[in-house]
């Protein structure tokens, strides 16, 4: 059995510590850093280009991060901390572009306007309101609304064509949003970080067990898939691995942990790969998601440009199953059940009979049935030029609540223990978006000493210009930021 010892350990081959591995070396150059992968290769779970919907998520188009309080006023207070977190992570984008740890923006991410579409009169109404709250921040000030057909058909044809004339339509667009293949993107930063003599990575390995030393560092076993195992000496360790994020924590038995359950939500796409129809549609169009329905099962018409392969994706629909990868066992669901957090995962089962019927309901969904909620967003939709695949899996939190018992989280939540020895990401959407803002908080946590200093603050500084400050607080600092990482990625091409 082969022995390493590392300062650092990253679970997972994904955008999450492709993300956290890049910060680490650029702030500290000399830790030696190993990444262990299950799979045959990097980003084939939840990062893989087919396994979601590519949106830079930055709250333009996303009706559910802006819900209406009782009162009939928009609660926009998610949509702006959502839209300052993705301008982080195109800055950081941008100056790996700008140092050429990145290739050319064209590669992984392309501009594509983001839209909200919606009809009737009281979907109407609320885009309405939505907009004229949102688009007085500074945030959101280039933001434009219609409800003018003839306007939302050069915004999006394929939507408005054949559609009932009569029927009351709106739309709001922000025209630099963002297709992201996140796969390319976490490839390519690996690919940067194999270029450090003392970066490792290792493929085909699954982690068996993590177990505390005495002298507060980890040693963590894996297994190689095609023979062999390995201890890893190590003095920190992230655990970003997706939905099975949950279950490592569970082996480090931290006190952090106790309490924490999983809710698994599988999804399928609707693709067109033809492309004198695809090339009739540039945009990321999302509506009103379903009554009971999570965040992520919003539906949305979008763009996608993957490894320079232009299609139309529609969806998601969801699914249940009890794996908590798409590569996963059926028992990881049941594997995951504890004294500690089988409360919190009872409570959440008996108070989401609404999502629970939902997901039933979405599963049973036959394709003329799929089609016909494509034929909502694309009336001329032809069922032959689409086909179905499956998306990836997401794992959504359960943690305890003092008043519920145990509530169900929409969202990425980072877990780290006391001394900042090992932490993990939970959670889904906005998930790779957000990497950057995420990934400063595992540091937060698990570096505070070097985080304080002023020779780390300067590095931050200068991969994130924003750093230490409030975009939604300074409207001339956005507007320098945003300038630069339009300008820098590209997504400035749309007239």
């Amino acid at each position: 059995m082969a022995t390493k010892n590392v300062d650092v350990l990253l679970v997972g081959a994904g955008a999450m510590s492709s993300t956290l591995g890049v910060l680490l070396k650029h702030l500290d150059p000399s830790l030696t850093i190993s990444m262990v992968e299950r799979l045959e290769d990097v980003a084939q779970e939840s990062t893989s280009g087919w396994n979601n919907a590519g949106t830079g998520h930055a709250a333009y188009c996303e009706l559910n991060y802006t819900p209406q309080n009782p009162d009939g006023s928009i609660n926009a207070s998610k949509a702006y901390g959502i839209n300052e977190a993705f301008e982080q992570t195109l800055q950081f984008w941008a100056h790996l572009v700008d140092e050429k740890a990145l290739p050319e923006p064209r590669y992984f991410i392309n501009p594509t306007p983001h839209v909200s579409f919606v009809w009737g009169d009281s979907n109407v109404a609320f885009l309405r309101k939505r907009f004229e709250a949102i688009s007085q921040h500074h945030m959101f000030v280039d933001m434009e609304y219609s409800e003018d057909p003839a306007v939302l058909s050069e915004w999006i044809p394929l939507v408005m064509e054949g559609r009932d004339p009569a029927q009351k339509v709106a739309g709001t667009r922000v025209k630099y949003g963002s297709d992201v293949n996140f796969a390319a993107l976490s490839r390519s930063m690996v690919g940067y970080l194999q270029s450090y003599d003392n970066f490792e990575l290792l493929l085909n390995q699954s982690v068996t067990g993590l177990k505390k030393t005495s002298d507060g560092r980890w040693l963590v076993s894996t297994k190689n898939n095609k023979g062999g195992n390995t201890v890893f000496n190590a003095g920190f360790v992230f655990l970003g691995a997706g939905g099975a994020a949950l279950t490592l924590l569970q082996k480090s038995h931290i006190a952090e942990s106790q309490g924490y359950g999983g809710f698994p939500v599988s999804g399928q796409w609707l693709v067109c790969k033809r492309q004198d129809v695809v090339k009739h549609h540039l945009a990321k169009v999302y509506g009103k998601a379903s009554i009971g329905a999570p965040p992520m099962s919003v539906p949305h018409l979008d763009t996608r440009v993957i490894d320079g392969e232009n299609a139309l994706l529609f969806g998601p629909f969801a699914g249940f199953t009890t794996k908590f990868l798409k590569r996963g066992s059926f028992l990881d669901l049941f594997a995951s059940v504890r004294l500690n957090n089988l409360w919190p995962m009872l409570k959440v089962g008996l108070s989401s009979m609404e999502l629970i019927r939902y997901l039933i309901t979405e599963v049973l969904q036959t394709r003329h049935s799929r089609m016909g909620a494509l034929r909502e967003y694309f009336p001329n939709a032809n069922e032959d030029d689409w086909e179905l695949a499956v998306a990836g899996q997401r794992v959504q939190i359960i943690k305890k609540d003092p008043k519920l018992g145990g509530k169900l989280e929409f969202g990425t939540e980072v877990v780290a223990a006391a001394d900042g020895s090992v932490a993990a990401l939970l959670g889904a959407s906005p998930g790779a978006s957000v990497t950057v803002p995420a990934m400063l908080q595992v540091l937060g946590k698990c570096f505070p000493k070097q985080m304080a200093s002023e020779g780390w603050k300067a590095k931050l500084k200068a991969m994130i210009p924003s750093y230490g400050e409030s975009l939604a607080d300074n409207p001339e600092l956005l507007k320098q930021v945003r300038q630069y990482t339009l300008s820098t990625l590209g997504l400035n091409k749309i007239s």
